[in-house]
């Protein structure tokens, strides 16, 4: 219970928190730009991957996903970033993405963050609330992936 009311008072401990995660993904659904959190994910991922191969091709499917106009996920990345990355798509590193990623973690922190402090999807699973504003089904579990939340 402490580590999830620390949630409410650090983005960094809840980004952290593969718990807390779960939960901001779950909030982020309801809000439409779950893409946001799935980006900043698929950049950690790339950032472990260990030859060229893997991480052309983990580059080239965040790309795709993320960053192409084209994507119903496309994350929203100013003209200068997004020309940085398209000039770096030519041969990708792990940290291809990492200002792209930064980004989107200031625009999660800085937009979605303060929602989801006073929500109730939070607030129930702080249990700062009496459980009558529980949105969904109630279940009380940390980072269900129950979509009846929203």
């Amino acid at each position: 219970l402490e580590e999830i009311r620390s949630w409410g008072t650090s983005f960094d401990k809840l980004m952290k928190s593969a718990a807390g995660r779960n939960v901001f993904r779950d909030f982020l659904r309801c809000e439409y730009s779950e893409e946001n959190i799935l980006f900043w994910l698929a950049c950690e991922e790339l950032k472990k991957a260990s030859n060229s191969e893997e991480v052309e091709e983990k580059a080239r499917v965040i790309y795709e996903e993320y960053i192409s106009i084209l994507s119903p996920k496309e994350v929203s990345l100013d003209a200068r970033v997004r020309e940085q990355v398209n000039k770096s798509m030519v041969a990708p590193t792990p940290h291809i993405f990492d200002e792209a990623q930064l980004q989107i973690y200031t625009l999660m922190h800085r937009d979605s963050y303060p929602r989801f402090v006073n929500s109730s999807m939070y607030k129930e699973q702080a249990q700062l609330t009496n459980g009558n504003e529980q949105c969904g089904t109630g279940t009380g579990n940390v980072g269900g992936k129950d979509n009846s939340a929203c």
